[in-house]
């Protein structure tokens, strides 16, 4: 009953003028955001931040989570109409989606996107509402020991579960961790990696880095494939949106892929991106259809959608009462928080009480615009499609430039962004994800301040982490997830094994 009195509460301020013209505006530049290839919603967020300092708290998270799940929605336009997703979760939309587009049906895939996006949207939410507050009232028993482990867990996952090398994501990981030390120790007051130069003493700004790490790379690839590069954009067709058999073949993978999304979004370092792959490699093994998949199958385009939607919400929950963030984008709303003075975790949600429950009635009355808007603007939103490449981002270019000036109004945050602009961009060329460095950063004070404390309480003694029984469990997930992975692939690979033995 208290959950939903709180949530009235956070209905009332969040259908204010003012919260509802920054509710709709994020969800709508969070589409637009979306729909143009290669900026998605972590350069977005990371060129708006400097925006939002200015903003009173609730408006600017209000905006800048509009703008997350916004953008969610949009990568599944760019997919389905040119093949090229806007956000890594809608890869595996531009196979299906596509392809349904390129046999006319272009509609009936964004119609299930769109839809299940919203089911699944509607549906996290509400789990984050009515879980939010039950691990919160969890969280009281966690100490320094049990946020450590979480931290460290966090990170372990971020690289057993990202895409590609888990090597190279251990690598990202590492820069990150190597930034975050860069500064004054903040107990003993000494330089750690400041080469003498007085100009790090106050460390990295986390700002610089993301915008250096995701906008630069992505504005110079871009760049770089000169004017000649074009997309080829398919129509619409002349098909209906959605028949009854579609309906009919989108409502398990919805409902599938709403399960999906929100269990693996609540895993820290993890984040709704996996969610989408797992969703369709789910619905392609349980599809009486298989042969329809990859040349347009409609469950290939709902359960994924319905999976990264849900991930978002299932994201926010542990960023929200843990204060642990599941992705790099929720990395950055972290940083968003702390920069307002804010800590997420069980503390928030007993000292700012209105604030947070503004923030997750505004994800409703969001959720809601992004099927009410974005539907009839599609053909708007193709149009921007044909907006020249180098016009877009080198505009992006000049925002990041700008944005980095204007936080300390020095030269020395523009050299900072050059040179972490480079890092970026030859990590992103020798295939080293660069989501794992920005969760590093943003979690090295926390690990070492829960670290610190962990060992001050115990004398000295890592005892802590195996005699405290919510710590040792922690340890025995954290170790499943590692194992756990590994196991299932030899698992696969010995059944495959056995069945070509029977049938040579």
């Amino acid at each position: 009953m208290d959950t939903l009195i709180d949530l009235g509460g956070g209905f009332a301020s969040a259908l204010e003028p003012v919260s509802l013209a920054f509710a709709l505006l994020g969800v709508l530049l969070g589409t637009v955001v979306g729909v143009l290839p290669g900026i998605g919603p972590i350069s977005a967020i990371a060129i708006l931040i400097p925006v939002s300092f200015g903003m009173e708290p609730v408006h600017g998270l209000i905006l800048l989570c509009g703008i997350y799940y916004g953008s969610m929605y949009g990568g599944s336009i760019t997919a389905t109409l040119i093949k090229t997703p806007g956000e890594v979760s809608s890869a595996v939309t531009a196979i299906e989606g596509y392809e349904m587009a390129r046999r006319g049906r272009g509609k009936a895939a964004l119609a299930t996107a769109a839809i299940g996006s919203f089911l699944a949207g509607t549906l996290a939410i509400i789990g984050l509402t009515f879980l939010s507050p039950v691990l919160v009232k969890l969280a009281n028993v966690f100490g320094a020991t049990e946020y450590f482990l979480l931290m460290a867990t966090a990170l372990l996952l971020a690289s057993t579960m990202s895409a590609g090398s888990r090597a190279k994501a251990l690598i990202s990981i590492f820069i990150g961790l190597a930034v975050g030390l860069i500064g004054l120790d903040f107990q003993t007051g000494l330089p750690r990696q400041t080469f003498g130069m007085s100009l790090l003493s106050d460390g990295i700004d986390f700002t610089i880095f993301a915008m250096a790490l995701f906008a630069i790379p992505e504005a110079i690839r871009n760049l770089a494939l000169g004017r000649g590069a074009k997309d080829e954009i398919q129509s619409f067709g002349n098909d209906k949106w959605m028949t009854k058999q579609d309906w009919q073949r989108s409502a398990g993978p919805w409902a599938r892929g709403s399960v999906v999304g929100f269990i693996i979004g609540i895993l820290p370092g993890v984040g709704p991106s996996l969610a989408s792959f797992m969703s369709y490699i789910m619905e392609k093994r349980i599809s009486k259809r298989q042969d329809e998949f990859g040349h347009g199958a409609i469950e290939g385009v709902a359960g994924p959608e319905a999976a990264n939607n849900a991930g978002v919400g299932g994201a926010m929950i542990p960023l929200f009462s843990l204060g642990i963030p599941g992705s790099a984008t929720t990395a950055l709303l972290l940083f968003v928080f702390t920069m307002y003075g804010l800590q997420p975790g069980p503390l928030i949600f007993r000292d700012e009480t209105g604030l947070i429950w503004t923030i997750i009635a505004s994800m409703y009355i969001g959720n809601l615009a992004l099927i009410i808007l974005n539907l009839p603007l599609v053909g708007v939103f193709v149009k921007l499609l044909k907006m020249p490449k180098e016009i877009l981002f080198s505009s992006i270019l000049v925002l990041v430039v700008i944005g980095a000036y204007a936080i300390e109004f020095s030269l020395f945050g523009l050299m900072m962004l050059g040179i972490f602009g480079v890092i970026g961009y030859l990590m992103e060329k020798g295939g080293i994800p660069l989501a794992p460095a920005i969760l590093a950063l943003v979690l090295v004070p926390l690990l070492e301040d829960n670290f610190r404390r962990m060992l001050q309480i115990s004398g000295g003694s890592f005892a802590p982490l195996v005699t405290r029984p919510v710590s040792l469990s922690i340890i025995i997930l954290m170790v499943a997830g590692i194992i756990g992975p590994i196991i299932f692939r030899w698992w696969v690979s010995r059944r495959k094994l056995l069945a070509d033995v029977t049938v040579s």
